[in-house]
This record gives C-alpha cells, sequence and structure tokens, in this order.
C-alpha cells in the first residue's frame, strides 16, 4: 500500500515564493515613493519613465534567447488585452499616486486580486465560489472606507484609483490565459513595456516637461523599482502556486504606508485603516480556506 504524503506548507519552494512576492511589494512601494518624489510632472511623461529600464531588459533578454521575439499561436490577442488594460491601469495609479495619499493610492490599486476573480468569469470561464463572492463584497465595502464618499460622490482621484485596480486586475486575468498559454515571460513584459512606453511617447513630445537631475533621478528610480518588482513577482509565482503567496502581496500596502509617514508625514487615518484592515482581513481568510481545502484534498490519498 503507497499513499500520498501529506501535503506540506511550509516547503521550500513556498519559502522562496513568499520570499519573492514580499521582494516585488517592497520594489512596487519604492517605485510609488519615487514617483511621488519626482513632483509635478505630467503622469504620461512619469509612466513612459516607469518602463524605460523593462524595455531594454526584457528587449535584451529576448535577443539572447533561442526563441528571440517568437510569440505562442493564438496569443496576440490576450497579449494585446494585457497591454491595454495594463497601461490604463498604470497611468490610473500613478495619477492616484500623484493625488492621493500613498498608501491610499496602493490599497485601492490593491483591488486587483477581486477583480482579477470576476473577470477570470468572461475571460477564463471560471465561476468564483459562494466565500469568494462574499470576500468580494467585503473588499468593496473596505474601499469605500477609503474613497471616503462625500454626499454620495467620491473624489474623482479615488474612483481613478480604484479603476487602475479594475484595469490592473483585468491586465492579470489575460495573464493567466497567457501562461496557460505557455507564453515566455520576457514576452510579456517586453510587450507591455514597449506598449506603455510607445503610448506616452506622443505626450512627451507635445507636453514635455522640463527636469531637474534630481527629477530625472528619481523617475530612474521608479523605472528600476518597477523593474525589480516586475522580475520579483515573475520569480515569486515561477516558484509556488499563486494561491499559497499571493495574499503577501498586499504587503506592499504595509510598506508603502511605513514609507509614507516617513518621508511624507503621511498617517492614515482611521477610516482608511479600518479599510485596510477588512480588505487585507478578508484577502487572508480567503486564502486560509482556500489552503485548508487543498491539505484536506491532498491528505486524503488515494491506495496504490
Amino acid at each position: 500500500m503507497s499513499g500520498q504524503k501529506p501535503y506540506r506548507l511550509d516547503n521550500h519552494n513556498t519559502k522562496k515564493g513568499i520570499m519573492f512576492i514580499l521582494m516585488a511589494a517592497f520594489s512596487f512601494a519604492l517605485m510609488s515613493i519615487f514617483v511621488r518624489l519626482s513632483g509635478d510632472l505630467p503622469v504620461m511623461q512619469k509612466s513612459f519613465f516607469r518602463n524605460f529600464f523593462a524595455v531594454i531588459f526584457a528587449g535584451i533578454t529576448l535577443m539572447r534567447s533561442g526563441e528571440k521575439f517568437k510569440v505562442q499561436k493564438g496569443s496576440l490577442g490576450d497579449l494585446a488585452g494585457r497591454c491595454m488594460f495594463g497601461t490604463v491601469g498604470l497611468v490610473a495609479n500613478f495619477y492616484a499616486i500623484d493625488h492621493l495619499g500613498i498608501a491610499d493610492a496602493n490599497m485601492l490599486n490593491k483591488m486587483s486580486p477581486f477583480f482579477a476573480m470576476l473577470m477570470s468569469i468572461p475571460l477564463i470561464k471560471e465561476v468564483p465560489g459562494k466565500f469568494d463572492w462574499l470576500a468580494v463584497a467585503v473588499a468593496f465595502t473596505g474601499s469605500a472606507f477609503i474613497l471616503k464618499p462625500t454626499a454620495g460622490i467620491a473624489s474623482l482621484p479615488a474612483f481613478i484609483g480604484l479603476a487602475s485596480g479594475f484595469c490592473a486586475g483585468t491586465a492579470y486575468a489575460f495573464l493567466r490565459k497567457l501562461g496557460n498559454r505557455g507564453e515566455r515571460g520576457p514576452v510579456i513584459v517586453f510587450c507591455f513595456s514597449a506598449f506603455s512606453t510607445i503610448v506616452a511617447a506622443p505626450f512627451l513630445i507635445f507636453d514635455y516637461h522640463p527636469m531637474t537631475m534630481m527629477q530625472i533621478i528619481f523617475l530612474l528610480l521608479a523605472s528600476l523599482g518597477g523593474l525589480g518588482g516586475q522580475l520579483s513577482i515573475t520569480a515569486a509565482y515561477r516558484s509556488a502556486p499563486a494561491k499559497e503567496i499571493s495574499v503577501f502581496d498586499y504587503s506592499q500596502v504595509i510598506f508603502a504606508a511605513f514609507l509614507g509617514i516617513i518621508l511624507f508625514g503621511e498617517v492614515p487615518d482611521r477610516w482608511s485603516l479600518l479599510g485596510y484592515v477588512m480588505i487585507i482581513g478578508v484577502a487572508i481568510l480567503r486564502w486560509y480556506f482556500a489552503k485548508e481545502a487543498d491539505i484536506k484534498h491532498h491528505n486524503t490519498g488515494h491506495d496504490a
């Protein structure tokens, strides 16, 4: 008689995946900080520099690969969806960063996992369970505390911040489809970064604001932070399944809030904190119950 070994959560790959996703969260938090420090510059100008190093790095990586820029058959439509929604989400997130507190902007952007779940219904034909729907309802309630609507109308920057989460979540759904097809990571990164750069370039031509040396340095650092985040999160999801590590992506909110307090004196108010607790809390619960179900499934085993 032989059965399956008990499923263990503390395996090496899971620990490595958690480490990488924490690195990604910190990198993206740094990116947000450097975008804010770059000062009063057009959002599209910031977006252009955000993708500058990513285009170069991904391009060099593809040129040195055996398949170079070859795209998997049937991937073009999903690549286009990932590029378009990802670019709009990036620009919306930068706008929110400039007009909201760092922590608030990041938290609204971190609604993306829940939007990804919703958009997986039409894109991947995955229907969420009852607890997943409850998680979405709680997450939206938490976002309302961050939006802090007045007389039924929330601020434009806050809604744009929420839109960044929707676009990012939709882009992640397209990413999942591309991953299921076996599309290479460097191809996805290059296409997204190149598309975002091309979209932003005309705005630089017609509305370029001269920059000081410090602004250039901050934008280059933001680009490096974004690149580090992309590389780290790619490594994270290669190391372990998303269900085991995705919840740790919410640590970006903690990193951003901590850096925002130190650099800008931005202390989130009690309603924002309540919103953070609700969204992060429901994400942890959703992850926990999924893990419990997975452990039960693996530990049942079958006699051979």
